[in-house]
C-alpha cells in the first residue's frame, strides 16, 4: 500500500510542478508580446521619419550619392 501511495502522491507532485512551470511560461510569453508590440510600433515611428526625411530630399533635388 505504501508503494501506490507514493506513486500518486509524486505524480501529483509533478503535476504540480509542471503547473507552476506553465504559468511562469505564461507570463513571459505575455511580457516578450508586450515588448515586441512596443518595439514594432517604434520601427514603425522610425519607418516614418524616415519615409518624412526622404520626401524632403527628393522635393530638394538632393540625394544620398556623391
Amino acid at each position: 500500500m505504501f508503494w501506490p501511495m507514493l506513486a500518486v502522491a509524486l505524480g501529483f507532485l509533478g503535476v504540480a510542478v509542471l503547473g507552476v512551470l506553465a504559468v511562469r511560461v505564461g507570463i513571459e510569453v505575455r511580457r516578450l508580446g508586450r515588448q515586441v508590440s512596443a518595439t514594432s510600433s517604434r520601427i514603425a515611428v522610425a519607418a516614418d521619419d524616415l519615409e518624412r526625411a526622404a520626401d524632403v530630399l527628393v522635393r530638394n533635388g538632393q540625394t544620398l550619392g556623391r
